[in-house]
């Protein structure tokens, strides 16, 4: 009997597991012992506890190990040691990053925040923006900062102020952008600073008196279907997808976009996901299953996770295959034996999961640069031992009052139909391009580069399309990165037992 992952599977030492007809059942886990300091350690507690159970590479970090501790006293003591719970909780990532070593292995995804209400309105999209979507550049090697405009959300604020994609910003508020302050000046707790443009030429940038002032505003959504439309190319219909961020509360929205590029009798897709840093794992499934099919019976991805976690699921559990329907409505599947994705190093997790889990059945010509590297989901967790520190919504009166802290950290791995996994290098193009920062171009627009070289290849043009870069879009941060979803990738349907 299949039993729902809404029950407690058990922590490593202090632990016991039975199995009876109710499934697994807690033991006792370790207590923090009282401490004269008055430390309060509730949410140090729960991170080692969630972490020790769940963390993809537990078994590879001492500080987590099932016999890490040989007392409460001593368990307490570590705890400790840390008063500060978010130190805390980046140094068990840091310790992995340092015992394991090879590139590979390193967390660079793991995440957390103070308030897990916070962490979840991010999974549905929801934050604090003013819409303005931006990468950072540096100009030299002065330790000065440069953004330019990627795109801009509608019905935004930045929507209704002198500012467009290709346009460049050297200073906030007057001040210089460097290294050392981009972070505090441009996603500091100001809600509205001044932005000081500058142009570029001869792949020189220059200050400019332009200034366009901007305001965050509290619980924007983001529609991440930012254009779908049907081109006509030389007789072809091709479906053009500009998808930005793998949002669950948006599959209807892309389902009927879906629908109209059959209606439209669209034979060929581009799917543009340059700036798309991922989100729920059962969306990107969805989308798969509208490029490719329907077919039930085909593996999508599997899951692996660590060993203690991996065989408590059931096979079913761990496997993914391609969707018959969104839940609430039929998929609408253009069928297609190929797909042209664009993607660039914005391009992370679910974005390269699609990629990853189309492989093995349709051929996907991929144009623009190697992908982030992100293959690794995670869930949220949260002070709810009872339910496993899984976060449920219709459970939030049983999390720990004394703690808010949410955590989003990586627990496994997807593998496609062929098992492969092995990507945390990116994957790499198999037409290489990158966005010029003097022809970024206008996005769905044929000219635009990135657009212009599928459609090229579709056509089987012959005409000569100069594609040469003069500047390279290569930044060492974007917008994206700083919202509470970051570029994660994250499971969103129950968990299963195998019991």
């Amino acid at each position: 009997m299949k039993k729902y992952f809404f029950l407690f599977l058990g922590l490593s030492l202090f632990v016991s597991c039975s199995n009876d007809d109710n499934g697994l059942k807690p033991g006792p886990t370790p207590q923090p012992e009282p401490n004269p300091d008055n430390i309060d350690i509730d949410a140090q507690h729960f991170m080692w506890q969630a972490m020790n159970l769940w963390y993809f590479w537990q078994g590879d970090v001492p500080d987590l190990a099932d016999d890490r501790f040989s007392s409460n006293a001593e368990y307490t003591a570590f705890l400790e040691s840390y008063p500060d719970p978010e130190n805390f909780y980046y140094s068990i990532c840091n310790d992995h990053r340092r015992i394991v070593g090879a590139e590979a292995a390193i967390d660079r995804f793991s995440t957390g925040e103070e308030d897990y209400k916070t962490l979840v309105n991010s999974l549905a999209g929801i934050s604090q923006s003013n819409g303005l979507e931006f990468g950072l550049g540096l100009i030299g090697d002065t330790g000065d900062v440069f953004g330019y405009v990627q795109y801009i959300w509608p019905n935004s604020d930045a929507s209704t102020k002198d500012i467009q994609r290709g346009e460049f910003f050297t200073r906030v508020d007057g001040v210089q952008l460097t290294t050392q302050n981009y972070i505090n000046l441009l996603y500091g707790d100001n809600t509205t600073y001044t932005l000081g443009m500058a142009t570029v030429s001869n792949n020189t940038i220059s200050d400019s008196a332009k200034e366009v002032s901007l305001t965050k505003i509290e619980n924007q959504i983001e529609d991440p279907i930012f254009i779908a439309e049907t081109l006509d190319v030389n007789g072809t219909k091709v479906a053009y997808l500009m998808y930005n961020r793998f949002l669950s509360s948006f599959n209807e929205e892309l389902n009927a976009a879906f629908a109209q590029f059959v209606a439209d009798g669209a034979t060929e897709l581009v799917l543009d996901m340059r700036y798309n840093p991922g989100g729920s794992v059962n969306t990107s499934r969805l989308l798969a299953s509208m490029i490719y099919g329907t077919n039930t019976s085909d593996v999508y991805i599997k899951q692996r996770w660590n060993d203690k976690i991996q065989a408590e699921f059931s096979e079913e559990s761990l496997t993914d295959y391609f969707a018959s329907s969104t839940g609430s409505s039929a998929i609408n599947s253009l069928n297609l034996s190929r797909v042209f994705v664009i993607a660039t190093g914005d391009s992370a997790s679910a974005s390269e999961l699609v990629m990853n889990g189309l492989d093995p059945y349709i051929n996907v010509i991929h144009i623009g640069e190697t992908t982030s590297g992100k293959n690794e989901f995670s869930i949220t967790l949260v002070d709810d031992r009872e339910n496993s520190y899984i976060y449920n919504s219709d459970r939030e009166g049983n999390i720990n009052s004394q703690n808010s802290w949410g955590l989003q950290p990586l627990v496994g791995r997807n593998e496609n139909a062929d098992g492969f996994s092995d990507y945390t290098s990116g994957l790499v193009p198999d037409i290489a391009l990158s966005e010029d920062l003097t022809n970024l171009g206008i996005l769905g627009n044929v000219n635009e580069p990135l657009l212009a070289r599928a459609l090229q290849e579709i056509s089987g043009g012959t005409a000569k399309i100069d594609f040469t870069v003069e500047m390279p879009a290569e930044h060492f941060d974007s917008s994206r990165l700083h919202t509470p979803l970051k570029d994660n990738m994250y499971l969103e349907n129950p968990l299963q037992l195998n019991k």
